[in-house]
């Protein structure tokens, strides 16, 4: 997207963001009601309704700040609540709750990159329709995909972190859980400091290294 300009790149990445964002948390309130948990149902959470998951905060304001003056995208939405006295097998079903979320980003990078590979078949015909189709297909694949690798960071509250506290004894768990409310500072100094940034990095390799990179960087290289 290095030919786009600010507000450009803003719209095309408002879709694949919203839908990333939304599909992530729906997930998790659907994988709990199906395991026994109904409070995200009841508090209408497991909707593709953005406005529902949308923090004004973590979702629009730092967002739009981190890619406006730092070229990168951070945020978060409002976390699904979950009730784990609600769940049949409590520690096992918290780790499968957590996956849901990633597991949806596996997903939706998937149709994404179907999104772009239709978008290449149809550009030498509907240039018009192609070329919306690859820039947020492109974006889709690699927003679901860097989501999908932030959050199985085993960092509380992500949901990397919730899968390594089930993981854990019992008691290490416990006491794993009682750093949860430094969790966002610790992956915030993370990121400042850079040293996310060589996880991205990989993201971003094993991407380039995929087939359809190749044509869609042609595509592009047109315009």
């Amino acid at each position: 997207m290095q030919n786009l300009n600010t507000m450009q790149a803003l719209a095309v990445l408002a879709l694949p963001v919203l839908f990333a964002i939304t599909v992530h948390e729906a997930a998790h309130g659907w994988m709990a009601r199906r395991l026994g948990d109904a409070t995200a149902m009841m508090l209408g959470r497991v909707t593709l309704n953005p406005l529902k998951h949308v923090d004004p905060i973590g979702t629009i304001l730092v967002p739009v700040i981190f890619f406006s003056f730092l070229h990168f995208l951070f945020g978060w939405a409002k976390p699904v609540p979950v009730n784990w006295r609600n769940l049949r097998n409590p520690r096992r079903d918290m780790v499968l709750v957590a996956l849901a979320g990633p597991g949806a980003n596996l997903i939706m990078a998937v149709f994404w990159a179907l999104a772009t590979q239709l978008g290449v078949a149809l550009f030498d015909t509907f240039e018009w329709m192609a070329m919306p189709l690859i820039f947020m297909g492109s974006a889709g694949v690699w927003i679901n995909s860097i989501l999908m690798v932030l959050n199985l960071l085993p960092i509380l509250p992500l949901d990397g972190g919730r899968v390594l506290a089930g993981l854990l004894p019992p008691r290490l768990g416990w006491n794993f859980s009682r750093l949860e409310p430094y969790g966002l500072f610790i992956v915030i100094g993370l990121l400042i400091a850079g040293l996310l940034e060589y996880i991205f990095l990989a993201v971003v390799w094993i991407i380039e290294v995929l087939p359809a990179s190749d044509v869609v960087k042609t595509v592009l290289q047109i315009q």
